[in-house]
């Protein structure tokens, strides 16, 4: 499943110098709609590897404001605590396999 990022723990788990995937969706988006399987299957795949979320744009803006997203569905990709990749639109699962092994 899925982890759930907020205001109060997306910072702590991006400095935990794991490597970090954030999904930043909504309810009313149907680009999101569209991948949020691919993302829990993902969350799967990469359980104990690599920590992918996500992040409520609705519930939250902290983050929203601070990686400037304009756009969702966006994809962050944090290797070491930094920002190394941004994926802006919908996804094939394929391509974000390549962008998460790119973490490792």
């Amino acid at each position: 499943m899925a982890y759930i990022f907020t205001d109060d723990n997306a910072k702590q788990e991006i400095e935990s110098g794991k490597p970090v995937v954030i999904d930043f969706w909504a309810e009313w988006c149907v680009p999101c709609k569209r991948i949020a399987p691919i993302v829990e299957e993902l969350a799967e795949e990469y359980d104990g590897k690599v920590l992918i979320g996500k992040y409520d744009v609705d519930e939250g803006d902290d983050l929203t404001g601070e990686y400037n997203i304009r756009n969702i569905p966006t994809m962050l990709f944090f290797k070491d605590g930094k920002l190394v990749e941004r994926y802006v639109g919908s996804a094939t699962k394929d391509k974000l396999k390549e962008k998460i092994d790119a973490l490792l």
